[in-house]
């Protein structure tokens, strides 16, 4: 029999105390919570249950495969050119998941960005390069 290490399974299909104790970690991270006590009193679980299940259980939404778009993008070593493309990104709609910037070499910084598209105001197949356009980027890759 196949040992499985992680399993993805519907929320309506496990107990409520896997959901309460994703709602107190929840809590915890935006600060809705001053303590772990007061965390685990408002969702309703038991302080032996939080602990026992914290590190096993995480949510998992299924939209990050899907409406993501990842861009290579190499700047100019200039002060303000990724605020710039940041703030296009955001004009245009994009939310933006993970930024990366190495560190710079020969005047040029190497950035990797992660985003969402499902509200984006452009065209996608334009993006990349009207990207290309703004002041400091020299090279855009999408993958």
């Amino acid at each position: 029999m196949t040992d499985y290490d992680l399993l993805l399974v519907k929320s309506e299909a496990l107990p409520a105390v896997f959901k309460n104790v994703l709602i107190v970690k929840e809590m915890l991270a935006r600060g809705e919570a001053a303590s772990i006590s007061e965390a685990i009193k408002k969702a309703g679980v038991s302080r032996s249950a939080y602990y026992k299940y914290k590190d096993c259980v995480f949510s998992y939404s299924g939209e990050n495969d899907s409406n993501t778009m990842s861009l290579s993008i190499v700047l100019s070593n200039n002060a303000g050119k990724l605020s710039n493309l940041t703030a296009f990104l955001y004009k245009v709609g994009a939310n933006i998941l993970t930024v990366n910037q190495s560190l710079p070499v020969d005047g040029t910084a190497a950035v990797s960005i992660m985003f969402k598209t499902d509200n984006l105001t452009v065209e996608l197949s334009k993006l990349p390069q009207m990207i290309k356009s703004i002041d400091g980027v020299i090279s855009v890759k999408s993958h």
